[in-house]
């Protein structure tokens, strides 16, 4: 006889009145191969008990029982949180009535002048709710999952900003001020030799000194934003006036605040996003014109950096999504934030969307912190002889 995978009798709660349609019940389940351990209640008191004492395989319920009926069983097993198949079995169950407790959860519904199929569908019935609970928990461990993949993302994106502080610290401290003072001797050096050939060696030796002090200004600046201290638009602003320099293609820039109040962390991931969209406008875009908008409406800060390029083909987007997007959503992510793209031979936008409101964006970062906090490594003071 067939019984449950662990090899033990089907444990069925029947709620019936009528100990006739009880023993009918049963005859058909064994008739079809199945061990049944019942248990036949016919008061909500009993029920109730049952449900607490007792651990169950499915329920099969009359719909009308003296002061008790199949559709409040059915609410009090939802009530109670247990995950159990139920079948209403009735001789006069109505269609409508029928389709309501299907609605709320019913697995199936019989009229017990038919019970031939009562036995295929509490095996259909139990069958299905082992996949739905397996389902819940593949859910869950797959929601769990992904948490710790967020969590493991947002770990490595700060503990990458606080090292590319690090480094910054060092090129100022050990590589800036090493040029500085080679800049200062040069100079000295300069004034204190009347030779034309060594004054020539001099002036060609501090030109080299200035590109180097600018380069490593450009690598700090790179590493750590530190324009960010004057706020997210001056940045911005600085970030669009540098990139239209360096590459000679327009890059404009609007926002709808000039002075934005934000959460610590989100400008520096802002940044980062124009940053990284604007370094993949200049490698692969072939754009002949770019633009920023940033826009804070409604609590949500937007930033979209659209170029006129040749678009993303759907090989250019697998690609990103394995690298570059997929960074750039694990980026926004750590703010509670989110990546769009849109792509045709019209050209390509990148927009970052940040709900200023959820937690994920009121959260304290404490390298952005430490960022605005160090304000004595100062590129700009550089190289002044």
């Amino acid at each position: 006889m067939r019984e449950t995978p662990d090899a033990r009798p089907l444990r069925l709660l029947h709620i019936e009145d009528s100990p006739l349609d009880h023993d009918l019940a049963l005859a058909h389940l064994r008739r079809a191969g199945l061990r049944v351990q019942p248990l036949r209640v016919d008061s909500e008191a009993d029920y109730r008990r049952a449900l607490a004492e007792q651990e169950w395989d499915i329920i099969l319920s009359d719909f009308n029982l003296p002061g008790f009926t199949g559709l409040k069983a059915q609410e009090i097993l939802q009530d109670s949180g247990l995950a159990l198949p139920f079948i209403l079995v009735s001789g006069e169950i109505g269609e409508d009535t029928a389709v309501a407790a299907m609605r709320s959860g019913a697995s199936d519904y019989l009229l017990k002048n038919n019970l031939a199929r009562l036995a295929p569908a509490v095996e259909h019935a139990i069958e299905a709710n082992r996949e739905r609970l397996a389902r819940i928990d593949f859910e869950r461990e797959l929601a769990a999952s992904r948490q710790r993949l967020s969590e493991l993302a947002q770990h490595l994106q700060t503990s990458v900003e606080m090292e590319r502080a690090a480094i910054a610290r060092e090129i100022h401290d050990d590589v800036g001020g090493g040029l500085t003072a080679i800049k200062f001797d040069l100079a000295w050096i300069g004034r204190h030799v009347a030779s034309p050939e060594v004054q020539q060696r001099v002036a060609s030796a501090l030109e080299t000194v200035d590109l180097a002090i600018e380069a490593s200004k450009r690598i700090m600046h790179n590493l750590r934003p530190a324009i960010l201290e004057q706020g997210l638009v001056a940045a911005l602003q600085w970030m669009a006036s540098r990139f239209e320099k360096r590459n000679g293609i327009p890059c404009g820039f609007r926002t709808s605040h000039e002075v934005m109040q934000l959460p610590a962390g989100v400008p520096l991931v802002a940044y980062r996003f124009a940053q990284e969209a604007l370094t993949n406008v200049s490698k692969h875009a072939q754009a002949t014109k770019v633009t920023i908008d940033l826009s804070l409406t409604r609590g949500v800060l937007s930033l979209e950096v659209a170029d006129n390029g040749r678009g993303l083909s759907a090989a250019d987007l697998a690609k990103a999504r394995s690298f570059g997007l997929r960074g750039l959503h694990e980026r926004a992510g750590t703010v509670g934030g989110w990546v769009d793209v849109s792509s045709s031979s019209a050209g390509t936008i990148l927009m970052l969307s940040v709900p200023l409101s959820l937690p994920g964006a009121d959260d304290d970062d404490e390298h952005a912190r430490r960022f605005d906090e160090d304000e004595d490594h100062d590129p700009s003071t550089w190289g002044a002889p």
